[in-house]
């Protein structure tokens, strides 16, 4: 299964002000560990909010010369394909892509309309109701490690999710069980270009049983006994 975590950075709150995106950052998930990831930074064509700048410590100056959201839709929509999206507080963000794939004149202005998406505000609110699930908070109570998070960054901000959404989701990032490294991948236009996978089977060593016991009881131990896997 392929998923595609997303995050952005706008200029301002509210996009029926006429506020535009000025960072995308997206990381990919094959079979539920990282693999490639598309980042930009666009020249919004109008001034930052200060409530924004102070939050992302992006300056108009430092926009003028990245390149239009329509100079990279083709990228960024190639790079999304047919992959499930999964966005904290996707309401927010869907609305300034889908502004932007307006403005860029795009047959297919609604982007939920083309993808499936996965709201992880909502999947924390369900199961961790009358709680805080802001992204610091998550990162926090699932023992994810954000203290580098100075600043808000679409890239950052989506690396951090994609261990909150792995987290609680039972927290199954890297058991060994997805399919082979890449052979080889390329850059190109700020993305990693996916490669062909070769499958592969191993048998588990002991040394590997081992290691994959402790991995389940830290699992485990992260989502408070809400791991699905046996133990044995």
């Amino acid at each position: 299964m392929r998923q595609v975590v997303l995050d952005t950075e706008t200029t301002g709150l509210e996009v029926e002000k006429g506020h535009r995106l000025i960072e995308i950052g997206c990381i990919e998930l094959l079979e539920r560990r990282p693999h490639g990831r598309f980042y930009r930074r666009l020249n919004p064509q109008r001034r930052i909010d200060e409530g924004a700048r102070a939050v992302t410590g992006i300056s108009d100056e430092s926009l003028l010369d990245q390149p239009l959201f329509e100079q990279i839709v083709d990228e960024f929509l190639d790079f999304v394909g047919d992959a499930e999206l999964i966005i904290h507080n996707a309401a927010f963000d869907l609305a300034f892509l889908d502004a932007e794939l307006t403005r860029a004149d795009r047959a297919d202005r609604c982007l939920s309309g083309r993808v499936r998406v996965l709201d992880t505000l909502e999947l924390a609110r369900e199961k961790y109701p009358g709680q805080k699930n802001s992204l610091d908070a998550l990162c926090k109570r699932l023992g994810v490690d954000n203290s580098h998070r100075q600043l808000h960054g679409a890239l950052l901000d989506a690396e951090l999710l994609t261990d909150v959404y792995l987290a609680m989701t039972a927290g199954q990032g890297d058991l060994g069980l997805a399919a082979a490294p890449v052979v080889a991948t390329a850059m190109r236009s700020g993305f990693v270009q996916r490669a062909r996978l070769v499958l592969r089977v191993c048998l588990a060593s002991a040394e590997e049983m081992a290691a994959h016991a402790a991995r389940l009881a830290a699992i485990d131990k992260a989502s408070r006994g809400q791991c699905r896997w046996p133990a044995a």
